[in-house]
């Protein structure tokens, strides 16, 4: 007797938050984690209150499964009135501004909007056997200046152009040479590398790595700002003071919640 078919479960974005690290899963099996329409919004729309929660310190992308993204689901984009291209931009934007450390857990493919998305992170691991690729010009697609101005930045002029050009997937081994990859992790050990190295940026002052993420990114119009948050929060106090006694630090400052978007009706004339 056949058993009953199990129901499929509908693509999606999740999230769980322990210790301090927040885990954002994609979530489409069925066609190696492929981002829909949906998909894009929902990431999008997470990663503000995550960027707002105290209580989260760092953050890491994966894929449900064996698979990190193979980018975006074009036959669920048909219809949307948005374009897959603003959809994907709209949501690696908001992954790239999200103000604490984010790191890519890969395995399987990493490719297209899925690239896009790890490359959109500060920091990616990858376990031996994934496979990196950006595929526009497989569909005659032109990427948003931003996410090409990104990959530029992140691997060179050369490697870019390669693989925009291309659209070959190249494995990990190359990736790492390029830089696309920080990390390549033998197989069935990604998961516990990442435990232990986002640990160890929960640990750490989130004021050292806030301004050191911004200045990173090219921003040059924030260092009294920043020198301001390091003499009132002076957590390099406690970090010395922990270093002298041989303890562990206990840093307290966290980003700040942004301030809530002004609408036409809130304005009042003085």
């Amino acid at each position: 007797m056949e058993s009953p078919a199990q129901p499929s479960t509908p693509p999606r974005v999740t999230h769980s938050v322990t210790d301090g690290v927040a885990t954002v899963v994609i979530s489409n099996p069925a066609k190696r984690n492929a981002m829909t329409g949906s998909m894009w919004r929902e990431l999008a729309e997470l990663l503000g209150p995550l960027a707002g929660d105290r209580d989260v310190r760092a953050l890491v992308l994966t894929g449900e499964g064996g698979t990190f993204c193979a980018g975006a689901d074009i036959a669920a984009l048909r219809g949307t009135g948005e374009s897959s291209q603003s959809l994907a931009a709209r949501a690696e934007e908001a992954l790239a501004a999200f103000p604490k450390p984010t790191l890519a857990a890969v395995r399987g493919h990493c490719v297209g909007g899925g690239c896009q998305l790890a490359a959109a992170c500060d920091l990616r691991f990858a376990e031996e056997g994934a496979l990196f690729g950006v595929t526009p010009a497989r569909l005659g697609i032109v990427y948003p200046s931003s996410s090409t101005r990104r990959l530029v930045s992140l691997i060179g002029p050369s490697a870019a152009k390669y693989l925009l050009f291309s659209a070959e997937l190249i494995d990990t081994d190359r990736a790492l040479r390029t830089g696309l990859v920080d990390e390549v992790v033998p197989t069935g050990q990604l998961g516990q590398r990442v435990a232990a190295f986002t640990r160890t940026l929960a640990a750490r002052s989130q004021l050292t790595q806030a301004a050191a993420k911004e200045f990173a990114a090219g921003r040059v119009d924030r260092d009294a700002y920043w020198a301001e948050q390091a003499r009132s929060a002076d957590e390099a106090t406690e970090g010395v003071a922990a270093f002298l006694e041989r303890r562990a630090p206990r840093f307290t400052w966290t980003v700040p919640e942004p301030a809530p978007e002004r609408r036409p009706g809130d304005l009042r004339h003085r």
